[in-house]
């Protein structure tokens, strides 16, 4: 089998080919524009004027424009070499021809000397694990069909196919003694709803498809649809190959990172083996399991502890601890205790955080990351003391479509590997080693080197409501004026505990390309800034109170002179729809909006979603049947007798988040009212409306023609 086909030539091949073909374009664009009469000139003097200067934007003065989303690439998932010298990393590169983001391995040195291919081409690879001695390479790839776990020999470059499994493999772990590894894996359940005796058919008799039986209380997911009975469970495979044995039983979930006991005895992993599992969607506890199936729950409190990391000496487990008590946001602990689950202490008691993310620093110590005011962290915590301190900050640039906080790390032997972008450049692989740190990968360069991007500006105003400060930024048009007052979107996150950074998002650059200043903050609610921030929102998303976070923000910028105050636009997605269609409920100072993905009406929503059993005991005071006032309150539908702004509608018809139903609900109302209303429905999507590069170019220039259509 081949592997190893260098991916980067034909995308470059491709990349000058379309550069060869956009010259060309222009070139023809000339002179049939000095062929035109001079008549026929004066006659439509402003459009040709308009045409070739769009033109000669992608030569003279570049832009980011949309096809230039099918050209980008980022780094993910950086591994360091137990001995620090090496990092191997996925890159992610969208493809124009399959309409696809495709994942291939790469290997750059710790001094940025030499940066090659592993593994890399039309198929996917990815999830690199160093073995414990660094002289192999486990990944998984679906280069033969379906992905199956792959171990590859770093001196000489062969490569074994390890497993034949019908699930894709992840989660997965090298045993310390370089013998196996483990992995999680979904398995069928034999469980049937219940025996219903049909007649038999006929030979050669084509009857119509056997109907569905539901009976689980989580029955669909955003992205998978209707759910076969199954469960995820946890595996090991001889490293050289063989038989994948399951070591886990029972109809469960076990999920998340695994952990191996320094003799390679038991894989430690969390889990929430409750009978009563699907009603508990915030609980699950730490067990082990030995080669021989059997368990060892070592934590029992309430709440969720996730993530156990095995210390080098085998003696301690760091692991994260979230409480149970019912709000939609809690911060996330790191926690250590002995392996038998003794002497648990809490090593964050004092960050007023959420921590991910743990690398022990020999036994003494561990690095984890945060993200805090919109940018993603490493800071270090000492076992004896539980002090701690920042490693080095500027971590994310791996969500391409929008700016959220993102990025992740990897430590080995004194090396820190890590993505790190910014405002105009995705995630490149950045190593620190002491107080030195170096960029290794340059990405978009190819592509991003000779354009101008927006300049992106922070700012901290008030909110009118009640004086919380809120944390914004805002991109400027490329080519920014400061004599002129530009139109206004204000874009919204999602989450709504998430946050937004100063980071690259090719859909507000193209927004800024196009003439527009772009606004977003970090509102009530977001993340990063502390629990009691987080929770200003609880049991009341969307509100007056948010709505004040995003219009505060948008005078502020008026009163700074940047705003056309009669020239603004609002979008945003999931729960950004959600506050986007609250907002026109509230105010008629927008001249249009984009409504993507909402959430309209709760009462609906929660019964009907993917995500309402975690939602209802979480975010709501109670049974949609029984709180019907409040649920009521929440929903844009509410409001809907108010709106008069132009709205677009956009969803995914196989969306199991907010469904297609929401917004089919705002958009058959608007009808009803005469205001201006498209309802955009983008086939086979998922929740995820983006997940494709044409999906991405389309949702943003959908959005960018209704904003032009009402200049």
């Amino acid at each position: 089998m081949k592997l190893s086909i260098n991916a980067k030539t034909a995308r470059h091949t491709a990349k000058k080919t379309h550069a060869f073909l956009a010259y060309s374009v222009v070139a023809i664009l000339l002179l049939l524009s000095a062929a035109f009469s001079t008549s026929a000139l004066h006659a439509k003097e402003a459009q040709p004027a308009a045409s070739v200067s769009k033109a000669l934007n992608g030569i003279g003065h570049p832009h980011f424009q949309a096809e230039d989303i099918f050209e980008l690439e980022y780094a993910a998932d950086p591994q360091v070499s137990p001995n620090g010298q090496d990092i191997i990393y996925v890159r992610r590169s969208n493809d124009i021809m399959t309409d696809s983001t495709r994942s291939s391995l790469w290997i750059v040195d710790a001094k940025g000397e030499s940066h090659r291919p592993i593994v890399s081409s039309q198929q996917n690879h990815y999830s690199p694990r160093w073995s414990p001695n660094g002289k192999r390479l486990a990944f998984v790839s679906n280069s033969e069909g379906k992905p199956q776990l792959y171990v590859r020999w770093m001196d000489t470059g062969q490569t074994a196919l390890v497993t034949n499994v019908a699930s894709s493999p992840s989660s997965i772990a090298w045993a310390p003694d370089g013998k196996s590894i483990a992995f999680t894996m979904n398995v069928k359940s034999d469980e049937k709803p219940f025996k219903v005796n049909m007649p038999e058919k006929p030979k050669g008799a084509q009857w119509a498809e056997p109907f569905e039986y539901i009976t689980k209380a989580r029955y669909q997911a955003d992205g998978q649809g209707i759910l076969d009975p199954a469960f995820t469970q946890i595996f090991v495979v001889p490293a050289e190959g063989g038989t994948a044995r399951q070591l886990s039983s029972g109809n469960y979930h076990h999920r998340g990172s695994l952990s191996w006991a320094t003799d390679s005895q038991q894989i430690y992993f969390s889990a929430n083996r409750s009978d009563n599992w699907e009603y508990e969607p915030g609980e699950s506890d730490i067990f082990a399991l030995d080669m021989n199936g059997k368990f060892t729950q070592l934590t029992k409190a309430a709440g969720s502890e996730n993530n156990p990391k095995v210390s080098p000496n085998g003696e301690y487990i760091a692991y994260s601890k979230r409480d149970d008590k019912k709000l939609a946001y809690r911060n996330t602990y790191l926690h250590v205790m002995e392996v038998s689950g003794e002497n648990d202490r809490n090593l964050s008691a004092n960050v007023d955080n959420s921590l991910s993310n743990f690398h022990w620093k020999d036994s003494a110590g561990l690095y984890y990351q945060q993200m805090l005011r919109g940018i993603t962290q490493i800071d270090y915590v000492a076992l004896s003391s539980a002090k701690h301190n920042k490693v080095t900050a500027g971590l994310g640039g791996t969500t391409l479509g929008r700016p959220y906080t993102s990025g992740t790390f990897d430590y080995a032997s004194g090396t820190f590997a890590f993505t790190k972008g910014r405002h105009d450049r995705p995630a490149d692989i950045y190593v620190q080693q002491g107080k030195k740190q170096k960029q290794l990968t340059q990405l978009n360069e190819d592509l991003l080197g000779h354009k101008t991007l927006g300049a992106i500006n922070e700012f901290i105003y008030t909110s009118s409501i009640d004086g919380e400060e809120i944390h914004g930024w805002y991109i400027l048009p490329p080519d920014y004026d400061n004599t002129k007052k530009y139109p206004l979107i204000t874009e919204i996150h999602g989450g709504p505990h998430l946050a937004y950074g100063p980071h690259f998002s090719a859909e507000l650059q193209r927004m800024a390309a196009e003439g527009y200043i772009v606004f977003y903050n970090n509102h009530r609610g977001s993340t990063g800034y502390g629990e009691r921030f987080a929770l200003l929102l609880q049991n009341k998303y969307s509100s007056k109170y948010d709505f004040s976070d995003h219009m505060s923000g948008i005078d502020a910028l008026i009163e700074k002179g940047l705003v056309a105050p009669e020239k603004l636009y609002i979008t945003g997605g999931s729960a950004g729809g959600i506050a986007t269609a609250y907002a026109i409920g509230l105010t008629d100072r927008f001249k249009a909006a984009v409504v993507a993905k909402p959430v309209i009406n709760w009462l609906s929503k929660v019964l009907t979603a993917d995500s309402g059993m975690y939602q209802i005991p979480y975010q709501f005071p109670g049974m949609p049947w029984e709180e019907v006032e409040h649920y009521w309150e929440r929903s844009p539908l509410s409001l809907v007798g108010n709106v008069v702004t132009p709205t677009m509608l956009i969803t995914g018809v196989e969306d199991k988040r907010t469904p297609m139903s929401e917004a089919e609900q705002y958009y058959q109302a608007l009808k009803l009212l005469k205001v201006d209303t498209i309802l955009v429905k983008v086939p086979g999507s998922s929740h995820s409306i983006a997940s494709k590069p044409s999906r991405l170019v389309g949702k943003v220039e959908n959005i960018l023609a209704w904003f032009k259509k009402y200049e």
